[in-house]
């Protein structure tokens, strides 16, 4: 019997482990298939919610933050290629230049999460592609629209909603709820609403999760 579950995928377009994390959900979902049936959603969440519009350097941005040094930010980003490549997704060689404020990303997310999963889902492998694969930036309008685009969403509204302030208060209202809920690291997998699977995890690990939840469910 095949279980039914729920995923809330709690995210940033700007955190290279989302990218990560989310390739080896996927890479678990396939050998689960027939086995569980999931819904996935995707939840807003803002690595840096006070960056201004024209972003920072992403080497200088990581010293300030975390005190590492560009010879290490070279050697996690080299890391972080490797594990992407491994679950199939694809980073840059040169890393990311800048780092961006993506709360417009997570307005025109949870638009498409009105649409249906398969759009929502389309639109975020998009945007992390756009980010990760080509280093554009996220909060430019023209490289949302374009992933809207690619998504097979419809690009007009896409633009009319980057126009507006429109659903600034869902998203505001979501992002506070995963804070008020404990979730300070993304990231965060939820699972049923009460399980919690953090970090850019191997695919045998979401897989061995899943499984257990799914034998519960059942």
């Amino acid at each position: 019997m095949t279980a039914k579950l729920k995923i809330d995928f709690v995210s940033d377009v700007a955190c290279p482990w989302c990218a990560v994390g989310l390739a080896s959900l996927e890479r678990a979902l396939e050998r689960l298939a027939g086995v569980v049936e999931v819904e996935l959603h995707f939840q807003p969440f803002q690595l840096n919610p006070q960056m201004g519009p024209e972003g920072q350097d992403i080497v200088e941005h990581l010293s300030q933050k975390y005190g590492s040094t560009p010879e290490q930010q070279a050697a996690n980003w080299k890391a972080l290629r490797q594990r992407a490549a491994a679950v199939g997704f694809e980073f840059r060689e040169e890393g990311r230049g800048r780092t961006w404020n993506t709360f417009d990303c997570h307005r025109l997310l949870h638009w498409a999460g009105e649409q249906g999963q398969a759009p929502q889902r389309a639109l975020k492998l998009a945007l992390l592609q756009a980010y990760f694969t080509r280093g554009e930036n996220p909060c430019a309008h023209d490289v949302l629209v374009a992933a809207a685009e690619a998504a097979g969403l419809d690009t007009q509204r896409a633009r009319a909603i980057l126009a507006s302030d429109e659903y600034t208060p869902q998203v505001r209202e979501r992002q506070r709820f995963y804070t008020q809920a404990g979730i300070s690291a993304v990231p965060s997998v939820i699972i049923n609403d009460q399980h919690l699977v953090q970090g850019g995890q191997p695919p045998e690990v979401f897989e061995r999760a899943l499984r257990q939840i799914a034998a519960q469910a059942a």
